[in-house]
């Protein structure tokens, strides 16, 4: 699968800004919810493993999820369920064990059927779709970091997965919360980082649509995957339920959470 190998270059491009970090950097805490660069690795690399491990079968992935449920039915945070499954590994080690487990992983699902259905914490899901995911969560916690290292990252046009990701996920937003879907869903027309124009529920009758989104393909993605509050972007929204849309966005798995606060996230001044 082509999405596999976005994956390994999403994992890539995150390792190199991160290749002469001293130690003590990986220590410091950034602007997610205090979480530090080492506590990022453990949750990609815990959640990388989780993912092969659901491609050799649903019994393989119990076995290897079941602990960390535990612990999250005991209360942990799910920043706190990857600390025995790490074992104390942190620093440059965690950084080289997760690289290996990030090309280990990619090199699984380069070769899956993207069609197979996998085991998971929450509904069932694809292989095309776990992979996907697997790169979603790498750009949207690789942000945290390269904001706190005040680095601007080099995009592609692999970011479209991530994009189709958060657009094909409006529905699950709503119902996240408990909310009703509304209908039909906005329209979104995006800039991609080669200037290509990339539309989703386009009006079939060429007619205007009521409720668009509209913009950089980056921010979007952003937005959709919590890294940025739709009000510090320049994305165009406009009518219902577009508007509510972007202040609930969530295209990953999980209880309903909330975007940061305007402000809270950004690219810090360059060290």
């Amino acid at each position: 699968m082509q999405q596999a190998e976005d994956f390994r270059t999403e994992s890539r491009e995150l390792a190199n800004i991160l290749a002469d970090l001293p130690e003590a950097a990986f220590h410091e805490p950034t602007q997610f919810k205090g979480w530090t660069i080492d506590h990022v690795l453990g949750h990609l690399h815990l959640f990388n493993a989780a993912a092969e491990a659901a491609l050799r079968g649903a019994d393989a992935f119990s076995s290897f999820i079941a602990p960390v449920q535990r612990d999250m039915q005991a209360g942990k945070s799910i920043l706190e369920c990857q600390f025995p499954w790490l074992d104390g590994l942190s620093g440059r080690a965690l950084l080289e064990v997760w690289q290996k487990g990030a090309e280990d992983c990619a090199d699984a699902f380069a070769t899956a059927d993207p069609k197979q259905r996998l085991k998971w914490i929450g509904p069932d899901m694809s292989a095309l779709s776990s992979v996907t995911a697997r790169q979603m969560e790498t750009w949207a916690h690789g942000q945290e970091v390269f904001d706190h290292l005040g680095l601007v990252r080099r995009e592609s046009d692999r970011l479209r997965n991530i994009v189709h990701l958060g657009v094909v996920t409006f529905g699950w937003s709503f119902r996240n919360r408990g909310l009703s879907v509304p209908e039909p869903p906005p329209h979104v027309r995006l800039n991609a980082p080669s200037g290509a124009i990339w539309d989703w529920n386009a009006p079939s009758d060429g007619s205007a649509a009521t409720s668009t989104i509209a913009g950089s393909a980056v921010e979007f993605a952003q937005v959709t995957t919590q890294v940025r509050n739709v009000a510090d972007t320049d994305l165009r929204v406009r009518g219902e339920p577009a508007t509510t849309w972007m202040r609930i966005a969530q295209c990953f798995a999980g209880p309903p959470e909330d975007p940061p606060e305007p402000g809270t996230r950004f690219r810090v001044s360059v060290r």
